[in-house]
């Protein structure tokens, strides 16, 4: 069957028209394999409905369905594709003529953190960060007492540092008087004792007023308030430590009380991990528990009956009375510095301490036991 004059000029104008066969080698439509460039003169030679004086864009979904009719033979069959793993793998090698492949491969995804224990904290960097902030105060207790006051003072200026930054997204608070207050407020415990310590409170609140007066009046009463805040419950209670070390056996009761508030701390954690099913307050603290409190009682009633007798021999049933009362206002201590970061918004007071949070987020039971603790020792085991 010979070919069909496709041209529109033909004699056969009036016949149907179909498709031709595909060109052969020898035919002089013939351009050449339609894998080898140029396709002859130009001219689109294997187009269905024959020559085309203009050179058409070649569709390579035509070329891959076309089957010549009446038998005649296909074009040459193109070559396998490479292997290219199933879509969306980055890692797998693609071939550009590929139907799969469209646009950029999807990015890996990061890999979700470890999750955090019940408590809320990674565990091993708390143990080792807390033994080695205990590691510090320790060697300034016992090698050179008068360096206890240098650790104290460093940790108010850290502390009001963070407080001062996580409650300027509200209020102005003034850094740089509060800083040197609370310094001087330490400074001035160790040397001139609870009247000096209050005060350098007084003092310090008096510059800030000063301080805050060249920002204007806009906020002026909550900035004040703030301010009080700061240097109230971060340097002034923080100097009450600074009032267990003064007197000759002012190592001891430094290290009895750190030691029943971590007992506190610790033993609310065990039993708040074990047996915490009833929330103490939720809204402020989620992961505490009245279990977690229990154990905090337990651990500090027995902690304080031991030290206290075997250190200042003070009778049994008072140390446990004396671990009870470091438990209560550790925990509400705690409770505190809760209410202020939910109050402000944040989880952490800053990302100083790792596994801890901020330096605030450990200092908390320690400021309101201080002066609680202060009390107590001078009644129970008065200093010589």
């Amino acid at each position: 069957m010979g070919q069909q004059d496709l041209s529109p000029f033909g004699d056969d104008r009036g016949r149907p028209r179909g498709r031709r066969h595909a060109p052969e080698p020898g035919d002089p439509a013939y351009g050449g394999r339609r894998d080898e460039p140029p396709y002859g003169d130009g001219r689109r030679r294997d187009a269905p409905h024959g020559d085309s004086p203009y050179a058409r864009p070649r569709d390579e979904r035509y070329d891959e369905r076309y089957q010549a009719p009446h038998g005649g033979p296909p074009y040459p069959p193109e070559p396998p594709y490479p292997p290219a793993g199933p879509p969306g793998d980055p890692r797998a090698p693609r071939d550009p003529r590929d139907p799969r492949d469209f646009g950029e491969p999807e990015p890996e995804r990061e890999q979700a953190p470890p999750p955090a224990s019940r408590a809320g904290r990674n565990l091993p960097m708390a143990i080792g960060t807390g033994l080695g902030l205990g590691a510090v105060v320790l060697a300034s207790l016992l090698i050179y007492r008068p360096a206890f006051l240098v650790v104290v003072a460093a940790a108010a200026a850290v502390g009001i540092w963070e407080l001062v930054r996580a409650m300027s997204v509200r209020h102005k608070v003034p850094l740089a008087p509060l800083l040197a207050g609370g310094v001087g407020m330490t400074a001035m415990a160790w040397f001139g004792g609870a009247e000096n310590l209050v005060l350098g409170l007084g003092l310090t609140l008096v510059v800030v007023m000063a301080w805050r007066l060249a920002d204007g009046p806009e906020g002026y009463l909550g900035d004040m308030l703030a301010s009080t805040l700061v240097a109230v419950y971060v340097p002034f209670l923080a100097g009450f430590a600074v009032l267990l070390a003064v007197p000759e056996d002012g190592a001891a009761r430094v290290i009895v009380v750190l030691g029943l508030v971590v007992l506190s701390d610790t033993g609310g954690y065990i039993a708040g991990v074990l047996f915490g099913k009833h929330p103490m307050a939720p809204k402020v603290s989620p992961k505490k528990s009245w279990e977690g409190m229990g154990g905090s009682i337990l651990a500090c009633a027995v902690g304080g009956a031991l030290m206290l007798f075997f250190v200042f021999d003070v009778s049994w049933w008072k140390g446990a009375l004396f671990g009870l009362a470091i438990t209560v206002t550790a925990t509400v201590g705690d409770l505190t510095e809760s209410m202020i970061k939910r109050d402000l918004g944040v989880k952490d007071m800053s990302g100083l301490i790792p596994g801890h949070g901020g330096l605030m987020d450990r200092l908390d039971s320690i400021l309101l036991a201080a002066p609680t603790a202060v009390v107590l020792l001078t009644a129970l085991a008065p200093p010589a």
